[in-house]
């Protein structure tokens, strides 16, 4: 693990599990969420897209906060195919998602962002994940739980979900939402 000197920063995501991951790095956080827009750009991969939120809403935090601690924004999302699973906007739609992962790989992409000095620098993680084959029934009773309805994907690896992952590749913090090396690369750096 790379030191990390900052022991402060904005963190520009409301996110909970990002705010645990810091904490175990030891840093602290202020949190300020960003509030952009989120809406995929046409013909944008999911790595394009992870990126451009992260860097977008660190930008945006670093201009309204005038602070001189560093601003880091982070994006996860989940890709299956050619879509782009972010945070599901309803039951159903969480439902449907998990459905369409069910039994298959997917990708997990997740992009840090840090804004200090003027400057930004940023990593991506990208983690393949299999998921068994869920039964209908399962799904319904995970998505009651209310656990999957701020999670991209609709599921949380941390979380109940957890079981159902047969084999991945890449970074389990990654898939959580913040990839504690690719975080540590860009603290240390600065």
């Amino acid at each position: 693990m790379h030191p990390t000197p900052i022991s402060h920063l904005i963190l520009a995501s409301k996110s909970p599990r990002r705010v645990a991951l810091l904490a175990e790095m030891g840093v602290q956080c202020t949190v300020m969420p960003a509030d952009i827009d989120e809406s995929v750009l046409p013909n944008e991969s999911p790595a394009d897209y992870v990126l451009r939120l992260a860097i977008a809403k660190a930008n945006t935090v670093a201009l309204r906060a005038h602070s001189p601690l560093p601003v880091l924004g982070a994006d996860t999302t989940v890709a299956f195919e050619t879509q782009i699973f972010g945070k599901p906007d309803s039951a159903d739609d969480a439902i449907a998602m998990l459905h369409q992962l069910s039994g298959r790989v997917h990708w997990v992409h997740t992009a840090v962002a840090l804004v200090a000095h003027g400057e930004v620098s940023h990593r991506l993680s990208s983690s393949q994940v299999q998921m068994m084959e869920i039964p209908a029934h399962v799904i319904a009773d995970y998505v009651a739980s209310g656990e999957p309805l701020d999670k991209a994907g609709a599921y949380g690896i941390q979380g109940r979900a957890g079981r159902w992952i047969t084999q991945f590749t890449g970074s389990y913090s990654g898939v959580m939402g913040l990839p504690v090396h690719e975080t540590a690369e860009l603290l240390s750096a600065w």
